[in-house]
């Protein structure tokens, strides 16, 4: 029974293991499924409704994912979305050092997914 023993410490190991992989890979994959689904469905939009767009506009959410954080990303669309309203609550999302940095950001991961998925 000495073996059963010596076994409890390596199981416990692995599943801390376990539960660590598991953490990192929720920590990555911190996109809502509905902001994915969202993403594609603008894509394809732009990019034709094929079976081919699905699968480069599914890629390029995943990259532009593994690039920068939901927080961030939410951050970049509203700076996309609130920079086209007129007059000055829009001119302070079209001018502002922080705003500009988020859309930086968007744009460079998007310009990464357009590389690997397209």
């Amino acid at each position: 029974m000495a073996g059963a023993g010596m076994l409890r410490p390596i199981v416990a190991i692995l599943a801390l293991a376990g539960t660590a992989v598991c953490v990192r890979a929720q920590e990555i994959n911190d996109y809502p499924t509905s902001a994915r689904a969202e993403y594609v469905f603008g894509c394809m939009k732009a990019n034709g409704e094929s079976r081919q767009s699905i699968e480069q506009c599914s890629c390029s959410i995943d990259v532009v994912a593994s690039i920068i954080p939901y927080d961030r990303y939410v951050t970049a669309e509203t700076v996309l979305s609130m920079a086209q309203v007129r007059g000055n609550l829009g001119g302070q999302f079209r001018s502002s050092e922080q705003a500009a940095n988020a859309l930086n950001d968007l744009r460079r991961a998007q310009a990464e997914a357009e590389v690997r998925c397209f």
